[in-house]
């Protein structure tokens, strides 16, 4: 099983994430890390916005995959192209609660699982 996480989507569940959004991300990180382990899932995470330091686009964490949006560009742009890329797209879970990308991965083929109930998953 493969899952894609909207990462902005899965941090902005918890209360006060964005007073500190590096370590939002580090700590989501630490719990996708732990969560692929514990399930042998492969994990890719999309982060809205630029790179987080350490951490730059298309680079692993503890077998995470990670990638951000180019300039002009944003995280649901870069999880469709990922999905409509994908050889097993019927594997492929997709994290968000963003109803529109939801919509347009289903259409692709991609099950999705909104990002509270991924929360309580993990």
């Amino acid at each position: 099983m493969a899952y894609l996480v909207d990462g902005n989507n899965v941090i902005g569940q918890t209360p006060g994430w964005h007073r500190d959004k590096p370590g939002s991300r580090r700590r989501l990180l630490d719990e996708l890390a732990a969560f692929a382990a514990a399930t042998k899932a492969r994990v890719t995470v999309v982060f809205d916005g630029a790179p987080s330091d350490g951490f730059p686009d298309g680079s692993s964490f503890r077998g995470v995959k990670i990638y951000y949006p180019g300039r002009g560009s944003d995280a649901d742009s870069v999880i469709e192209r990922l999905v409509a890329s994908s050889s097993d797209r019927r594997g492929l879970t997709v994290v968000t609660s963003d109803r529109a990308l939801a919509a347009e991965v289903r259409g692709l083929g991609a099950r999705v699982v909104r990002s509270g109930e991924f929360r309580k998953q993990m």
